[in-house]
């Protein structure tokens, strides 16, 4: 069911009619945002993967691919499944393996499914071999490389790297390849820092896979990714494919690290003014934490953004007009502090936009977007989230 059919009994036609708050997602943003990392690729020889963890809908990843299903990345195996179910059938699965994901995994493998999953140690080899021979299919994963500190897996320097390739010969387990994530790029700001993050991102993960293949072992995937490091990569020599997801829809923390402006951010959540408290300077809105997500990412940037930055109802920014506060439903509009811009003069019953500080975390606490495009009001489609491990 619909997210508008809830909670209006029927689709609103326009943005003023829809019941808030809502999810907005502009297709003329998403649509120049998925072809200016995909043009990029192309151009140096690399395959896109694109990692579905931030949309999860099926109507994305068909923009995304728009010639028919190709490669994909999830971040969940609910992920895999729902998007195999539509007939997406390349899925990596980017997150270390436990006993339960192994089975499931497998039995999308055996479905026939090419599904490959990922790990870094031996005991993840031996788990991974006994569920493919329980399914009957012969399993395939990347090792996990740490390239940056950021996450889990091995250094490219590590001796057990070697060792977890030898355990997954012995458990009839192919290796795909390695795969890394330069999760550390996201603290970044300055255009250099950005360039030297990309390219350790590279080398490491290119020393990995020399050091795989000088002992013997195939690793034809040397798989990198994330957003900063896919636009700001000036080398990508020994790499065959790119990871990434926040990049189809951007966000505050991506404009904060200079990967993109807010012109680029493609979701909003439309919310009401419910509430003015001009003797303090507020305005309350019906969008709180519920609807915007907890997360404060833009805190620990050179400009902090709050709980989100506030755009009228075409999506123009109210200068310095953040969401200062946010309480479960309730969020409190106010002016950046330090700045001599007046508080809008906004009646009961206005609608705002607010862009979020994280398109992932945003997205998630909802079931739909609601899209529009061209700078129309009408909303052309509504595209439900997938939801769930």
């Amino acid at each position: 069911m619909r997210e508008a059919d809830i909670q209006n009994g029927e689709a609103a036609a326009t943005i003023g009619a829809l019941a808030t708050p809502a999810l907005l997602l502009d297709m003329d943003r998403l649509d120049r945002n998925l072809d200016r990392l995909s043009s990029r690729m192309a151009a140096r020889g690399v395959v896109l993967r694109p990692h579905m963890k931030t949309a999860k809908s099926i109507d994305v990843a068909r923009r995304a691919h728009r010639s028919g299903p190709g490669p994909i990345t999830v971040s969940t195996l609910a992920e895999a499944e729902h998007f195999a179910g539509h007939g997406f059938r390349d899925i990596t699965y980017a997150v270390g393996l436990a006993p339960h994901t192994a089975e499931r995994a497998m039995r999308l493998r055996k479905a026939g499914i090419d599904i490959k999953v990922l790990l870094d140690s031996p005991e993840q080899a031996a788990m991974l071999g006994a569920a493919g021979r329980i399914a009957g299919v012969t399993p395939s994963t990347f090792v996990e490389i740490d390239c940056d500190g950021h996450r889990g897996g091995l250094t490219a320097t590590d001796l057990k790297l070697v060792v977890v390739a030898a355990a997954l010969a012995e458990a009839d387990v192919k290796l795909a390849g390695i795969l890394t994530h330069a999760g550390e790029s996201y603290s970044l700001c300055a255009p250099e820092a950005l360039v030297a993050a990309a390219e350790n991102e590279r080398a490491v993960a290119v020393a990995a896979a020399t050091t795989l293949r000088a002992a013997g072992h195939e690793c034809p995937i040397v798989s990198v990714g994330s957003t900063p490091t896919a636009y700001f990569a000036e080398d990508l020599t020994g790499v065959t494919e790119m990871r990434a997801g926040v990049y189809m829809f951007f966000d505050l923390v991506m404009h904060g690290v200079g990967v993109c402006t807010t012109d680029d951010i493609a979701i909003s959540v439309l919310a009401t003014v419910i509430g003015k408290k001009p003797e303090k300077g507020w305005i309350l809105v019906d969008a709180g934490w519920m609807a915007l997500s907890r997360d404060r990412g833009s805190a620990a940037q050179r400009v902090d953004q709050a709980y989100g930055l506030v755009c009228d109802l075409a999506g123009k920014i109210y200068p310095d007009l953040i969401v200062s506060q946010a309480s479960q439903e309730h969020g409190i509009l106010a002016i950046r502090s330090g700045s001599a811009q007046a508080l809008p003069d906004l009646s009961i019953g206005a609608k705002v936009r607010v862009l979020p500080n994280h398109a992932c975390a945003t997205a998630s606490q909802h079931e739909l977007y609601n899209v529009v495009s061209g700078g129309s009001s009408a909303i052309g489609a509504q595209w439900p989230r997938m939801r769930g491990w």
